[in-house]
């Protein structure tokens, strides 16, 4: 069994086990209960942690930091986890097992985290990376992150995510995504922001999404 079907077998097993206990509300009556924070952190202890680290500073760079994230912005990733709009051998099926309240709660649980500080890593990909991400580059039509992200790369809560801290290698993977097309896709229309990242990685080259990964990492 490889790593990634080894993660997934045990967040699948602590799902089972009864970590989430989903009743038989309903999905309107779950979205409009109060937060269980308790709930939530047992929640990424057991079964989040493996991954993303227990308070939401992954140990990995290949799977991203949330300690700190928009509360909103990471339910509804998780949203789109259960329903397919994004796809992920590891969260579509755990994501499939919570309930509105426990994406809610899992969002405002890790958002209330404090996220570790990281650097960039090379002098030269920051220096191209700050001009991208503050003054967008208008001979290839790209806008400037900073008018989405914010200057300092915390975003802006509820429609676009923050992307200070996060690994550079991370940040790079899902650019990369998002040109290919593999993220921001959906034929229902769903994932408005990843559309907007997939229209404008379309106009980035390599060089300048390693130059954006990097520079991102180390903002404060």
């Amino acid at each position: 069994m490889d790593r990634t079907s080894f993660i997934a077998a045990l967040a699948l097993a602590a799902l089972t086990s009864g970590v989430f206990g989903l009743g038989s509300q309903d999905a309107s009556a779950q979205g409009a209960a109060k937060p269980d924070l308790a709930k939530a952190k047992q929640t990424a202890e057991t079964v989040c942690a493996a991954c993303h680290g227990a308070d939401g500073n992954s140990a990995v760079a290949a799977n991203p930091n949330l300690a700190g994230q928009g509360a909103e912005y990471i339910s509804r990733q998780l949203a789109h986890f259960k329903a397919g709009v994004r796809v992920n051998p590891i969260m579509q099926p755990i994501a499939q097992q919570l309930s509105d309240a426990d994406m809610a709660s899992l969002g405002l649980y890790f958002s209330q985290q404090k996220p570790k500080s990281l650097a960039a890593r090379d002098p030269q990909l920051v220096a191209a990376g700050q001009k991208l991400f503050r003054g967008g580059d208008g001979a290839s039509g790209v806008p400037a992150c900073a008018a989405c992200h914010s200057p300092t790369g915390a975003g802006i809560p509820k429609n676009f995510p923050k992307v200070s801290g996060q690994y550079a290698d991370y940040t790079y993977a899902q650019l990369k995504a998002f040109k290919s097309g593999e993220r921001g896709n959906d034929a229902g229309g769903k994932d408005a922001d990843g559309r907007i990242m997939a229209s404008i990685a379309q106009k980035l080259d390599d060089t300048q999404m390693k130059a954006l990964a990097d520079y991102a990492a180390g903002l404060r």
